[in-house]
């Protein structure tokens, strides 16, 4: 399918797609692969609103279980009330009979002049006066590799360890480097990367593992970087919580997310 970050294919059947992995979905050590979570949000998104034929307002995904490459993730949709504006939709996303992740969405569109927006963006310098940042694997081929990240307040990537982030948050400018147009499937890979601002936040070599993503899209707008504001909530019992605001470069608020996920620290020399 054209224009998407992830090879997202259509069936004979228009609730059933496929999505063959590769590493360029993928993150985790070069022998441990396996598929990053935003992808699997992001492809459900994609699967929705192609068969419903509307765009999502808001979705929510629960991880499972892992998807390795070069397994096939199929993804069954499932449209259990559609009304006239909105369709209350469901994606199960699974290898064979081993469900990776569900999603729960709801899509469409209502006739409405009422477009306002209170949250403003943060100041932040411009992506172009912001220096590039490296995820802290180096990440070979993998997803990393394919989305270029710039810092403008925090620490990100090799970079993460210092002082703790006061306010636990970080402020990233993010774009793919193939240059995909940004719409909500876009913005759902980009909203995993909460996660990366706990290392901020705590000063440490940490980062976690993902066990929600939900995303909820205001209005998307042509724009090339994407600002993201992560605000780590708190962290307690091994769990941490945090938050995301994605910006359009003209300051348009296009998406909020939010997600909890499992706190890994890595301190020993081998686990870097």
């Amino acid at each position: 399918m054209d224009n998407l970050f992830f090879d997202l294919r259509a069936t004979h059947n228009p609730h059933r797609w496929f999505m063959p992995l590769s590493p360029a979905v993928c993150v985790g050590p070069p022998d441990n692969l396996f598929m990053f979570g935003g992808v699997g949000l992001a492809s459900a998104i994609g699967a929705m609103e192609r068969t419903c034929g509307r765009p999502v307002v808001w979705a929510t995904a629960q991880y499972l279980s892992y998807a390795r490459p070069p397994s096939i993730v199929d993804l069954d949709v499932w449209t259990p009330a559609v009304g006239k504006h909105i369709t209350q939709a469901r994606v199960v996303g699974h290898v064979d009979d081993k469900e990776i992740f569900t999603v729960n969405a709801a899509l469409g569109s209502r006739p409405s002049e009422i477009s306002e927006q209170w949250l403003p963006m943060p100041e932040a310098p411009r992506p172009e006066d912001c220096d590039p940042a490296d995820h802290w694997r180096g990440d070979g081929e993998a997803l990393h590799s394919r989305i270029e990240v710039r810092v403008a307040k925090g620490r990100y990537g090799k970079a993460r360890e210092g002082n703790p982030e006061e306010d636990g948050r970080s402020l990233l400018w993010i774009r793919p480097r193939e240059r995909f147009a940004i719409d909500a499937s876009m913005l759902a890979i980009m909203a995993d990367f909460v996660p990366s601002g706990i290392g901020n936040a705590l000063g440490r070599n940490a980062g976690g593992n993902s066990l929600d993503n939900t995303i909820r899209v205001r209005r998307i707008v042509p724009t090339e970087w994407v600002l993201c504001d992560i605000r780590i909530h708190g962290v307690h019992g091994g769990f941490g919580h945090g938050a995301m605001y994605l910006f359009a470069q003209d300051g348009e608020l296009m998406a909020t997310a939010s997600q909890s996920l499992i706190v890994r620290v890595r301190e020993r020399p081998e686990d870097r």
